[in-house]
């Protein structure tokens, strides 16, 4: 493939202004304060951990963030073959007119202060909104969230229900849902009302899709009232420490309910799944969390086939996982690939993975990135990455290989990209 395809069509894929369908973006502190805002980004902490810094050096309490950077920044000589890091320069260059190849010991503290200054300003969060071509962002949000203080039109919220599925007995998470709904969880009756509270008060604030993610020996399934109601009983009624066995009936039961609203919401239900929690104990924050081969999507069957009129876009952490993903994708008309999650967030991986999807899936049933991001400035160098991948295969494969013309390549880009986000969360 000639440079100069890649480029057109990579040209023709910036212009286009994006939806970004997942994000952790706190709304009302979306935009960056400090360098240490984006170098404490759990990408970074966890390689530099990687790499020998001690995680007491990294989360060491009360520290100060131009303290933290000064600490970061040594170990970037290490890390400068990651991807990750040529994000952190293209945001420099992007965002603070940083000129230089490297950051390094010489010259980080200027662009701190540079970077400082400008995060400042008062209309930065909008400057970078719009620099990154970015019209709206689905937002991460705990089930108890009163969605007020900021633009929902800007923000859209999405219910985020970990906690609920697998954290139910714990006794603050009971008084959550109690406050957050009105409802005082008893039995199986209040439980389901309660979740009804919820999905009624998101869908009132503009809310596109509940969300979840899962762990890879997760069997979600229907759970006969009469096997769940003693427990949720005996549960709600003080008892905190479940066996093993009480513990997936419970959670299988919400899941399963949360299903049940999504249907009867006409909300998107996404599913993150593979993730196994605190593999690496001594880890930093958020960087404890791997997958393992053991995922499968026969887990999910059951869901897939009860559930016919909701919609479940599906992330697989691991990039081995694709290949299901595709297959399911292929036949189930529920199901739709999303993004490139975590780990498989590389282009090495996204190239496979979208080549795959783009030959395998229907064009209608692909959401091609999301960002996944906790500060705005990082969806310009992520989504430029998933383009500049997009770009080759859309030229490569479709526009050599195929016959295309670059406008039904890009029209395809631009499907994929905008077009399939907007029809499936009815944005």
């Amino acid at each position: 493939m000639s440079k100069q395809l890649g480029q057109r069509i990579f040209d023709e894929l910036e212009k286009i202004v994006l939806i970004d369908p997942h994000s952790h973006i706190n709304p009302h502190s979306a935009a960056s304060e400090t360098l240490a805002d984006i170098m404490g980004y759990h990408y970074y902490t966890e390689l530099a951990h990687a790499a020998g810094l001690p995680r007491e050096r990294i989360e060491e309490p009360g520290l100060d963030p131009k303290e933290k950077v000064s600490r970061l920044v040594p170990m970037l000589a290490a890390l400068d073959n990651t991807v990750q890091v040529s994000w952190l320069i293209e945001m420099c260059r992007e965002f603070f007119d940083f000129t230089d190849d490297r950051i390094t010991p010489d010259n980080w503290e200027s662009l701190y202060d540079t970077a400082a200054s400008r995060m400042a300003e008062p209309d930065w969060e909008d400057r970078v909104l719009k620099q990154s071509g970015l019209e709206r962002v689905f937002l991460t949000n705990d089930f108890d969230d009163p969605l007020e203080g900021f633009n929902t039109d800007r923000y859209i919220p999405c219910l985020r229900t970990d906690d609920l599925v697998f954290h139910l007995a714990k006794p603050e998470t009971q008084e959550r849902l109690a406050k957050a709904s009105g409802i005082e969880p008893v039995d199986c009756g209040s439980v389901v009302r309660a979740i009804g509270q919820l999905f009624d008060h998101f869908k009132s604030r503009g809310a596109r899709a509940c969300a979840i993610s899962l762990p890879p020996d997760f069997h979600p399934g229907p759970v006969d009232q009469s096997t769940v109601e003693p427990i949720l009983q005996s549960m709600l009624g003080g008892r905190s420490v479940l066996t093993e066995d009480e513990s997936q009936v419970v959670s299988r039961f919400v899941f399963w309910t949360l299903a049940e609203m999504c249907a009867e919401h006409r909300l998107p239900f996404d599913l993150m799944i593979g993730v196994n929690r605190r593999v690496y104990e001594d880890g930093v924050h958020q960087g404890q969390d791997l997958f393992d081969s053991r995922t499968s999507l026969l887990q999910y069957r059951a869901l897939f086939n009860a559930f016919p009129q909701v919609t479940f876009p599906v992330s697989v952490l691991a990039q081995t996982s694709n290949q299901e993903l595709v297959s399911y994708s292929w036949i189930f008309p529920n199901v739709v690939t999303n993004g490139h999650w975590w780990y498989s967030n590389i282009p090495a991986y996204i190239e496979l993975d979208c080549r795959s999807r783009l030959e395998a899936v229907p064009r209608t049933k692909q959401i091609g990135y999301y960002s996944d991001m906790y500060k705005l400035e990082f969806a310009l160098p992520k989504f430029r990455m998933y383009r500049q991948v997009l770009a080759g295969v859309l030229g490569r494969d479709f526009v050599i290989g195929r016959g295309w013309s670059e406008e039904e390549a890009v029209s395809l880009g631009r499907q994929v990209l905008r077009g399939n986000v907007e029809t499936i969360f009815n944005c």
